[in-house]
């Protein structure tokens, strides 16, 4: 454990009283540290490698005092708006007698052990103007590298404050040159990467959805400091903002180029109606630093959101048939009662039904109908939904079921009765997405109907094991019929969600629920605190899956990433199911359609995935070929005592020959003493592997050397187990 250290030159315990003081946010090999001085704003002075003598902070040059910093503030640990800052501000408000400027120096701070590993640092500011109040939290994760940092703003002032921007962290770095790693796509193009030095003047990342953070971009992000962000080597900052909803990052080199990184919920048609004595929190960025490059960084990310963020993330994950693509609206009990016998021969462990299944009046046999109304479908099921699970039981396997019930179409009884609910224009023609539109979770008793659809379900079914939560459609026309507050919706409806998952997550802690929101939309560690996995996108090509899963798994451990087996591509069935086995996996397939060597190879491949999961769920991940400057994508995971590693590779480029692994590949990760033996699994039946599985090498010969996992034309998927030799 490290200890907290506050290193001050003059101090009144938790107060500074004169002279100036350093507040160091340690982890293990990371430090942020703030300069404080009573009545004056905090300064970051420091975010990099942390120091072995603490004292030495004192040593850091003040900002203040900088020739090329005329306002003293560039480096303000939350820069006010309105006062003498010339730059992007993190918060800016209207007092309630209507002065718009905003002042926050030091008022004090506190340090305080919340376990062995995890420290909370409170810096509390106040404007000397106005009785007006923001405390700056920082939850530093010392064993993970993790910081967590968020703030909470409050008053005392007569009337109500308007608050126009309300960010959640302002970092700022040092250095000449900055280079920024992010995302972009569309549906079924999720992450796609782009990097880029960063100049001067401000590069904006945002979303205004409403419903969710990500359709074209998601907030997750790196920064490589003076040099691009790399695997293995330089100095990089990761981040996810934890936020489902509209988010604004805003990365702005100053005029003595170093960047100030302002990240928060989107000022954008969101303004704070903030009454007295009241207190908003705003979300928290979730940020790493790492000295090794971005290698270093995801799996500082990977082990903090597995102890400390993801619903049962250091559990296990069952194996999921989802009958979408295989009978998408079209079933009956019938076909459901076949697949789900499927789902127990192919050796699953939940069969999940998918969207269909209710609807009466209106009912859902197609998405342009239904959604709202969730009661069983009398025609397609007859006897309910109970039915099904004790069918599934009976044979051995848990049900679970497709919910998206935070959206209606309007062509449902629950529009008819509840057009209020409902997020719209009366003044606009409605545009819809997915033909649906969006319930105004904003509205407690909204809230109560998403709650209570959920609970029916699972009180009625208290065995039902597994549920997908979808939300397709972003928020067209934005307008609350019942909040009080217009400004606030967008805010609101995001808090309304989290809340509905607070209950749920209170009545039923252990519910495996995975996160679905048109693909990818909602991979953010807001809303992973309730889930047990998220759907990275609703593109199941392996190939394209391949750069998928692998720029998730820069912020993401793989126990929360959901891959299916689909149809989807032109690949093997032996490609599409070693690179669904790097993920939490699962099917989506046509169980019948399988001729005897391909449900044998599946049925070993869901037995291998059993033997070998906990590894991949818990295993540190090592990124160690990239398919962006290779023929081969290979990357490896290796459990904590590194006497086992699973290594996959697959072949991401044209039909010519001599393309693949033609050298060895150097491993990581391995202890450099032990001596691992090398051998293939998941082959075809009736396939024999080139690797003979026999002999042992050294760790360090591995890590040195290298070893080939032959990948070829021939080859093209190939995944091989190291492990200890004995």
């Amino acid at each position: 454990m490290t200890p907290f250290r506050f290193i001050p030159l003059v101090v009144a315990t938790g107060t500074l009283t004169a002279s100036a003081g350093e507040i160091a946010i340690e982890t293990k090999h990371s430090a942020l540290v703030l300069r404080v001085e009573a009545g004056k704003e905090p300064l970051v002075i420091h975010h990099g490698k942390r120091l072995a003598d603490a004292a030495e902070y004192a040593k850091l040059p003040d900002r203040r005092k900088a020739a090329d910093d005329p306002t003293g503030v560039y480096g303000a640990a939350y820069t006010t708006a309105g006062s003498r800052n010339l730059l992007e501000p993190a918060i800016q408000v209207t007092h309630s007698d209507g002065d718009a400027s905003l002042v926050l120096n030091y008022e004090s701070h506190e340090a305080k052990q919340l376990a062995n590993d995890v420290q909370l640092t409170t810096v509390k500011l106040v404007d000397p103007a106005h009785p007006f109040h923001v405390t700056l939290y920082y939850k530093a994760y010392i064993e993970e590298d993790v910081i967590e940092q968020w703030s909470v703003i409050s008053h005392g002032e007569e009337g109500a404050v308007k608050m126009q921007k309300y960010a959640s962290a302002n970092l700022f770095l040092t250095g000449k040159h900055h280079y920024l790693t992010h995302y972009h796509g569309d549906w079924a193009r999720e992450m796609q990467p782009e990097s880029e030095e960063l100049g001067a003047g401000i590069k904006i990342l945002d979303s205004k959805l409403g419903t969710r953070a990500n359709l074209f971009q998601p907030p997750s992000f790196m920064i490589g400091i003076n040099g691009p962000v790399e695997e293995d080597n330089g100095e990089v900052i990761a981040c996810n903002l934890a936020w489902t909803g509209n988010y604004q990052i805003a990365l702005e080199v100053d005029p003595a180029r170093n960047l100030r990184v302002i990240a928060g919920i989107n000022p954008f048609a969101s303004e704070y109606t903030l009454a007295p004595k009241k207190e908003f929190t705003t979300p928290a960025l979730i940020h790493t630093w790492s000295g090794t490059g971005s290698g270093d960084a995801s799996r500082n990310l990977h082990r903090w959101a597995r102890k400390h963020r993801v619903l049962e993330g250091e559990g296990t994950r069952q194996t999921i048939l989802n009958n979408w693509e295989a009978t998408y609206f079209d079933f009956n009990e019938e076909k459901l009662a076949a697949l789900i016998k499927d789902g127990k021969k192919l050796g699953s462990d939940v069969f999940l039904l998918d969207d269909g299944w209710f609807g009466n009046k209106f009912p859902r046999n197609d998405d342009h109908a239904g959604l709202g109304d969730w009661e069983p479908n009398k025609l397609k099921l007859p006897h309910g939904i109970g039915h099904l699970v004790k069918e599934a039981e009976t044979n051995g396997i848990k049900f679970g079921i497709w919910l998206e019930p935070e959206m209606v179409n309007p062509k449902s009884e629950l529009y008819t009765k509840h057009p209020e609910w409902v997020i719209q224009s009366p003044n606009r023609e409605p545009h819809y997405y997915r033909n649906q539109l969006v319930l105004d979770l904003s509205n407690p008793e909204v809230q109560d109907f998403v709650f209570g659809i959920v609970d029916k379900i699972l009180t009625e079914n208290p065995t039902l094991g597994y549920i997908k939560w979808d939300c397709n459609a972003v928020i067209f026309n934005a307008k609350s019929a019942t909040n009080p507050y217009p400004a606030h919706l967008y805010v609101d409806y995001v808090k309304g969600f989290y809340s509905v998952m607070e209950r749920l997550r209170q009545k039923y802690p252990k519910l495996p629920i995975m996160l679905c929101a048109g693909g990818g939309g909602r991979a953010d560690y807001g809303a992973l605190k309730y889930f047990t996995e998220f759907w990275p996108s609703d593109n199941t090509d392996p190939l394209d899956r391949v750069y998928m899963q692998w720029e998730y798994s820069k912020f993401f451990p793989s126990i929360t990433m959901a891959a299916h087996v689909t149809d989807w591509g032109k690949q093997p069935i032996k490609y599409r199911t070693d690179v669904a086995l790097m993920g939490k996996f699962g099917h989506d397939i046509v169980v019948s359609h399988l001729d005897e060597k391909e449900l044998r190879f599946t049925q070993d491949s869901l037995k291998l995935y059993k033997e070998l999961g906990p590894t991949i769920w818990q295993g540190d991940l090592y990124r160690l070929v990239s398919p962006y400057t290779n023929d081969f994508a290979s990357l490896m995971y290796v459990n904590e005592s590194k006497q086992e590693a699973v290594w996959f590779n697959y072949l991401v480029t044209g039909s010519r020959k001599n393309l693949g692994s033609d050298g060895a590949v150097k491993l990581k990760g391995l202890d450099p003493a032990k001596r691992y033996s090398v051998r293939e699994v998941n082959l075809y039946p009736d396939t024999k592997s080139p690797i003979s599985g026999e002999g042992s090498w050294s760790g360090d010969y591995l890590m040195t050397v290298g070893f080939s996992p032959q990948v070829t034309k021939e080859r093209d998927s190939v995944i091989l187990v190291i492990r200890e030799a004995k």
